[in-house]
């Protein structure tokens, strides 16, 4: 595992990222670094725009007009991840949770999916996006998730997941044993990009299993012998999908 540096701040820019280039920063970026951090000109700061690695650059200029000089490269991009992330939204604090965890775990495209017992249909894509970037900069991620727009759950199944393995979590599923229902998939994936699924509050309707059990590549599995709250389920599956079939293993 890359050795991350959590002591000096990180901060994520829109700018393209070269050595001796100056990049300015926005006033609320200033604001965090200079008045809450007490950062001033001539600290380091850690700069990065998902697409160039991370650089050390020092702080330039007063508050009102800071900018920052990028000195040299301290991680290169990695490769980008296949894990697609797939959820009922929920409210505004359990989904700014949700988000941030999904980042640190490693999805790769956030997808927000509106289902029969979904509760809230209208999603603030803004704020979802801050807060893949306030997680990526607390976290030492370089390679930012993808902010879907809302889609339903038929159109969903229907189209763009096609060919993924698509593992949807059900507490009524027969399979209660996650960890083995995925081990005995490991070898016919072979590197079969991933998809996982979870429902909202209420569950999914007797038609969605059956729509959902109709996708080519499925597994439906219970999340162990507890009933889980939305938010707490898509880490517990996102968790179980890193560690049976994604990059929390070795090779």
């Amino acid at each position: 595992m890359a050795r991350y540096d959590f002591r000096t701040p990180r901060i994520y820019l829109e700018d393209p990222l070269a050595a001796g280039a100056e990049v300015a920063l926005g006033r609320d970026q200033a604001n965090h670094l200079i008045n809450v951090l007490r950062r001033k000109p001539g600290d380091a700061v850690l700069l990065f725009n998902g697409r160039d690695g991370e650089w050390l650059a020092t702080l330039t200029g007063p508050a009102k007009w800071a900018s920052a000089v990028i000195e040299r490269r301290t991680r290169e991009q990695p490769a980008p991840g296949d894990l697609h992330f797939l959820f009922a939204p929920l409210k505004h604090a359990r989904l700014d949770y949700l988000v941030q965890k999904a980042v640190e775990l490693g999805a790769s495209r956030l997808q927000p999916v509106i289902t029969r017992h979904t509760q809230v249909t209208r999603v603030n894509l803004e704020r979802m996006r801050a807060n893949v970037i306030e997680a990526a900069q607390q976290c030492g991620v370089l390679a930012l998730p993808e902010v879907a727009e809302p889609v339903a759950l038929t159109d969903l199944v229907e189209g763009g997941e096609a060919g993924r393995l698509l593992v949807f979590c059900d507490e009524d599923a027969e399979v209660k044993d996650p960890v083995a229902a995925l081990a005995a998939l490991r070898p016919a994936t072979g590197g079969l990009p991933l998809a996982v699924l979870v429902g909202p509050e209420g569950g999914f309707a007797e038609e969605e299993r059956a729509l959902l059990l109709k996708h080519p590549r499925t597994l439906r599995l219970a999340l162990g012998p507890r009933i889980l709250r939305a938010d707490t389920a898509g880490v517990a599956a996102l968790a179980l999908m890193q560690a049976v079939l994604g990059d929390w293993r070795e090779g």
